[in-house]
């Protein structure tokens, strides 16, 4: 049971990782029709609200939770969705394959975090992808080596990564009898009153959807790098824990880019290729240094 356990975990992080990595698909394409930032961020949440509600209407799920419960679900929720709003404010100023790249740094962050709030030991592999992960970083910084990246923009990418590792800690901390299923809803939820929030305070106005392949985009989101992304990851860490369900992510840059060269026309340097490779040669040292240690 524990073997069949944990397979569910990897192979829910794996999903999870790939669905995330679909986010500059929808979001380019709604960006290039004039859509804003907030506009976009508000109908994949909002749509993916009502994707969570369907779907727990069909299961028979209950929606009721304790008010201590909505706490922790609304720091969640924020953590999640400025995750969100700086990744997307990021597309504005570097390829969405650089910043979903960069992003998955997380999984660098979320070891160290664990070690230096939950006390997890700290190894020599940990280290040693954390030094591969910033050799990186510095290569994707020089881009193609035509002019460096926009230092907004790796601001705003390395905000989105430590706000995600500081949300899949926090669910994994949050310890709960709720299925995957309403635990996921009432994080999106509360991540939709962020967005709106957000929207509020930037002074943007929402803008209407106009056309269908708009509303296909709009859709895409909320159901890929959103629903069936945050409910994988939500059965990741349940079953493996946070650093692991955080090193599955792997497969997210690789995803992003293809989506970003293949797709968009992005360029592919030789120098991104290397600084793509030290990053995930970081997340295969740090699983080699898990290996032989209890799943946190």
């Amino acid at each position: 049971m524990q073997m069949n356990s944990k397979a569910k975990g990897f192979a829910a992080g794996i999903l999870a990782a790939v669905f995330y990595g679909t986010n500059p698909l929808g979001t380019l394409y709604l960006y290039q029709d004039g859509i804003t930032s907030s506009s976009v961020l508000f109908y994949r949440y909002a749509l993916a609200v009502a994707m969570f509600a369907l779907w727990m209407v069909v299961k028979g799920e209950d929606f009721r939770i304790k008010l201590g419960h909505a706490i922790r679900f609304a720091v969640l929720g924020a953590f999640f969705a400025m995750s969100s709003v700086t990744l997307y404010l990021s597309f504005h100023h570097m390829d969405a394959g650089i910043a979903s790249t960069i992003l998955f740094c997380y999984p660098i962050m979320t070891a160290v975090l664990m070690v230096a709030f939950f006390h997890e030991r700290i190894t020599w592999g940990t280290t040693g992808s954390i030094v591969m992960a910033v050799a990186g970083i510095g290569l994707l910084y020089r881009g193609d080596g035509s002019g460096t990246l926009s230092p907004v923009g790796i601001s705003l990418v390395l905000q989105s990564s430590l706000l995600y590792a500081f949300y899949i800690i926090g669910v994994n901390r949050f310890q709960t009898s709720y299925s995957s299923l309403k635990f996921t809803f009432w994080i999106v939820l509360f991540g939709l009153l962020c967005i709106l929030a957000f929207t509020w305070i930037s002074g943007d106005t929402l803008q209407l959807l106009t056309t269908v392949p708009q509303w296909v985009n709009a859709l895409q989101l909320a159901l890929l790098p959103t629903v069936l992304s945050l409910f994988c990851m939500t059965i990741a860490i349940k079953n493996i824990g946070s650093t692991p369900a955080a090193i599955m992510g792997a497969l997210e840059p690789v995803t992003a880019v293809v989506i970003g060269v293949c797709v968009f026309a992005e360029s592919f340097s030789f120098r991104l290729g290397v600084g793509i490779f030290l990053i995930l040669s970081a997340v295969i040292v740090l699983i080699l240094s898990k290996k032989n240690q209890r799943l946190t």
